[in-house]
């Protein structure tokens, strides 16, 4: 019997109902992006055998929060708890992650753990990342719309090993931000340097 992952909403048990939520909620560019992440998130899924509709619903869902203003992410973070770090105020359009879970389960009733916390997860990293997790940070960083330094060797390494690829995918984050001047979250260079570890065991 395969898993609901729409938490019992008949509403939502339609992709296209789902999608027409989504791009009611975010710009015609962020709605496209959600779309291929969803795509390329399903074809690694199949590569490292995830549940494929697990994968797609997360993915869509991941951006539920981006159109929301820094000011409304932050109220939302701080009225329920949401806050890690003094970064996240500092820089608070970060807050979509964690807000889009909660936002996600209060809004859209769903409560499968392992989707919110995808979600959550898929902007900074973490040193506690599923393989889901991971699917979904890595397909958001190489979707077809995106064009970075180094985008086709993440491609490879997110097609051959998880672990490589967040090393990769974070570093680049890294550097991204150093380049430009940007804060940076402890969060991600704490994965960086946990991801760094286990592949040098």
């Amino acid at each position: 019997m395969s898993r609901d992952y729409t938490g019992g909403i008949n509403m939502l048990r339609d992709r296209q109902q789902l999608m027409d939520i989504i791009k009611l909620r975010l710009s015609p560019n962020r709605f496209q992006h959600s779309l291929q992440v969803a795509e390329t998130a399903v074809q690694m899924a199949g590569q490292y055998e995830l549940e494929l509709e697990q994968v797609y619903l997360t993915a869509l869902l991941h951006d539920y929060a981006k159109g929301l203003s820094g000011q409304e992410l932050l109220r939302l973070a701080e009225e329920n708890n949401l806050i890690e770090d003094e970064v996240d105020r500092e820089v608070p359009d970060l807050l979509h992650a964690p807000v889009g879970a909660f936002l996600v389960k209060r809004d859209l009733g769903i409560e499968d753990e392992e989707v919110l916390t995808a979600i959550s997860r898929h902007t900074l990293g973490s040193t506690k990342m599923s393989e889901l997790d991971k699917i979904i940070y890595l397909a958001d960083m190489i979707e077809p719309g995106r064009d970075f330094p180094g985008l086709e060797r993440l491609k490879c390494l997110s097609f051959r090993d998880l672990d490589e690829a967040m090393l990769f995918g974070l570093e680049s984050t890294i550097k991204y931000c150093l380049d430009r001047g940007r804060i940076l979250h402890p969060r991600t260079i704490e994965a960086r340097n946990y991801f760094l570890r286990i592949i040098k065991l």
